[in-house]
């Protein structure tokens, strides 16, 4: 076999790159923490070539040995990157070399594939009000002309992926066409032959390397599903996310709807739903009347009520055992798995776990929810995930203080019985401060509660000016994103010129971010996801804009627990939990701004405890070496000058085509038939850019004329003000405020089309 120097050179020069030093020596790294079954965290700072660098070394491991390497990302952006760019060009690359083609492939859950046994019916309790609504007149309303797409697009889709398909549609669309795992019939199910998911992890044995993400990662080794092939080189991309993401993935929640949906879901096939009913009336009781927030032991009164919850869904458990000899059809899986997860989750709750945190929340849409999640997974992971293979774990964001030692514990890495593991840091090659400026506006007042102040509004509106759009803003809430989307929609009009914004939940986050990148005077706005994983390199971003510290709220259940186990051992919770918490999102945010070699531009924070709170330096060496101001004008006056200087925007790729694998149609495991130049993958024209202008606003919803012409579909179909509310995902007093400025009224009997 080729040396892994020589396929390195081969592949750098085929996706068209320039060998990088960093990128030598963790490519070494990783082949040596294989060669001595050692596990490995690398910091790789953007730019260093990462994926490559881990993509070699696990190539020449599969090909070696015979069984693949899994690849698990956090974000879809980055899968999309490996499966759809990076692989495919290494493979073509290096296959000389090696005297055999790499293959590859994607694996994902259950809910992100079409169910073919849904589609031809299987569930008729889930699909039938919604199919025969969009039969009945396709034009009627947004959701049925999504099912309607839906399954015009299974007829041609070889891969049932979701991420194929653009536009995306809604999430209660899609739940039309797909099932969970608990839902799925498995081996037993009439569809098995064509099952996207079952013909995607088969064609996945084969592959050198298989890509998923965290969570499906975590799921396959904590519960010994052996969703993944036999492997024993897993590489865990985005790193600095794993804790979060597994933490996510082992949270379980109860509501009271979750009870009444079970027992609704259950009533033709077992006669103890009424009991189950009857619990969910009393836990409704009970959690309205605690107090949002963590929970210090169980109350006598949510005891109680979990029991009969628990015990109740036994009972029906029973009941929905089939006869024997009798396989379940897809109305008693749906069932079964409803009733199985409220029994198993409050039978969690009681136990009472040393390590689970229990607390209840508001949701605006679900009223009173209870949640249970786990402290640490520190033990978890070190056993589950560490315990039986390589494991590499890569990040930009990986060390803090200059040391590895924070985010390895929180990995289970470090204490007595911790596994052997090389922390390497392998820098980055950009020149930070000739590249870009980290401005902090220092004249603003500190963030509050309260929502973004006219002052940070008005810091905003400059800055985006200036950029002349450019720009990628980064907010601490959702609620912070949209009501700054709104502000510019507003200043910023057609007559003023071009520049429009977009802002995260109006579409599928891969669609949002392609809109940003393809247009220079497009704006993005949003949250969480936005801070990592979008890669936007050249002149379409060269502004990004954090609002506030993003510390975790003091009332965060999750982090206040570890914040007071921490100093109960004699530590500093705030520093260890919150500050720490702050540094990684901080640097991933920051880094969405210099993306190659030849990027410029802005990182403006506008909070001021940047520079006048005690964790202020803490928080500065955290982030990339960019060269610091407070100096207001010269930010504005540097935006000017790139604005004007900007090259055309960086060539967008398009969403691919996917075989089985999950590969691109037309290269490895792709697919074999046709050529895809030849028959390229059809792609909608790109939604215009939302309007700025607004017909009414009501209790602080802004409407626009799409979302009017939404009511007028439901109201002719019949539907209630609670369905509208709840499609829309809005109050219903908000939706009826806005029936009533428009003159209608919604007082039709509910129907199947949005249960």
């Amino acid at each position: 076999m080729a040396s892994l120097d020589d396929l390195l050179h081969a592949a750098v020069q085929g996706v068209g790159g320039v060998e990088r030093p960093g990128q030598v020596e963790m490519a070494h790294a990783v082949e040596d923490a294989v060669a001595k079954d050692e596990h490995l965290l690398v910091q790789a700072g953007t730019g260093t070539g990462k994926s490559l660098a881990y993509l070699i070394p696990a190539v020449m491991h599969a090909q070696k040995t015979g069984k693949p390497a899994v690849v698990a990302t956090a974000t879809l952006a980055l899968q999309a990157q490996i499966v759809d760019r990076d692989m495919p060009r290494l493979a073509e690359s290096i296959a000389p070399l090696l005297g055999k083609r790499p293959t590859y492939g994607l694996v994902k859950g259950r809910r992100n594939y079409l169910c073919a046994h849904k589609l031809e019916g299987g569930f008729p309790d889930d699909e039938e009000g919604l199919f025969e609504v969009a039969e009945v007149d396709r034009a009627a309303s947004r959701l049925g002309q999504e099912v309607v797409r839906l399954r015009e697009w299974a007829d041609t889709t070889e891969s049932g992926d979701r991420d194929e398909l653009v536009p995306g549609v809604s999430e209660r669309a899609w739940r039309q066409v797909s099932v969970s795992a608990h839902e799925c019939m498995g081996s037993k199910c009439p569809a098995f032959a064509n099952c996207f998911v079952e013909r995607s992890r088969e064609a996945a044995k084969d592959c050198d390397v298989i890509v998923t993400n965290h969570s499906f990662m975590a799921i396959d080794s904590f519960e010994g599903r052996q969703m993944l092939p036999e492997h024993d080189l897993l590489v865990v991309d985005e790193a600095h996310e794993l804790v979060d993401r597994v933490t996510s993935t082992i949270t379980d929640e109860i509501t009271p709807s979750m009870v009444s949906a079970a027992a609704k879901r259950a009533g033709r096939l077992a006669e103890s739903t009424e009991a189950v009913e009857d619990s969910a009336i009393f836990l409704q009781g009970v959690l309205d009347a605690l107090p949002e927030g963590k929970l210090n032991g169980i109350p006598d009164s949510l005891s109680l009520a979990l029991a009969r919850v628990r015990d109740t869904t036994r009972q029906v458990q029973s009941e929905l055992k089939p006869e024997k000899g009798v396989e379940p059809d897809g109305a008693r899986k749906v069932a079964q798995a409803a009733v199985d997860e409220l029994f198993e989750n409050s039978s969690r709750v009681l136990e009472q776990r040393d390590l689970d945190v229990v607390w209840v929340s508001r949701d605006m849409r679900r009223g009173s929810v209870l949640r249970v999640a786990p402290m640490s997974v520190a033990m978890l992971l070190r056993d589950k995930v560490f315990g039986d293979r390589t494991v590499v774990m890569t990040s930009a964001t990986l060390e803090l203080g200059g040391t590895f030692d924070a985010v390895a514990g929180t990995m289970g890495l470090r204490g007595d019985g911790a596994p052997d593991w090389r922390g390497l840091d392998v820098g980055s090659p950009f020149d930070y401060p000739q590249q870009a400026i980290a401005y902090v506006a220092q004249h603003l007042p500190a963030p509050g509660r309260d929502g973004l102040s006219d002052q940070t509004l008005d810091e905003i509106e400059a800055l985006v000016r200036a950029a002349g759009g450019r720009t990628l803003g980064l907010f601490s809430s959702m609620r912070a994103a949209k009501e700054a989307t709104e502000a510019m929609r507003e200043r910023f009009s057609d007559k003023e010129g071009e520049i429009g914004f977009l802002c995260q939940g109006e579409d599928q986050i891969t669609t949002l971010v392609r809109q940003f990148a393809r247009d220079p005077q497009t704006c993005l706005f949003g949250t969480l996801t936005l801070w990592q994983g979008v890669d936007v390199p050249g002149s379409a971003c060269q502004l990004v804009i954090i609002d506030r510290i993003p510390f975790p709220r003091p009332d965060d259940p999750l982090s206040s627990a570890r914040s007071q186990a921490i100093a109960k051992m004699g530590g500093n919770g705030f520093m260890a939990v919150s500050a720490t918490h702050a540094a990684l999102r901080l640097s991933q945010g920051a880094g969405r701004l210099i993306r190659r070699a030849d990027d410029r531009g802005v990182v403006a924070f506008l909070d001021s405890r940047m520079m006048t709170a005690r964790y202020a330096g803490f928080l500065q060496r955290s982030l990339p070496p960019f060269w610091p101001t407070t100096d207001r004008e010269r930010v504005l006056a540097a935006l000017r000058r790139l604005d004007e200087t900007a090259a055309p925007p960086v060539q967008v790729h398009e969403p691919a085509l996917r075989g089985i694998t999950g590969a691109l149609v037309g290269t490895s495991l792709g697919g074999t038939g046709e050529d895809v130049a030849e028959h390229p993958r059809p792609v909608a024209d790109a939604p215009p850019p939302a309007e700025s202008s607004r017909t009414a606003v009501t209790d602080g919803h802004a409407w626009t004329a799409e979302s009017d012409e939404e009511l007028r579909d439901g109201v002719e179909l019949g539907l209630s003000v609670d369905e509208l509310a709840e499609s829309l995902e809005l109050p219903a007093d908000v939706v009826a405020a806005r029936l009533k400025g428009l003159g209608l009224e919604a007082t039709g009997a509910a129907t199947l089309a949005f249960e």
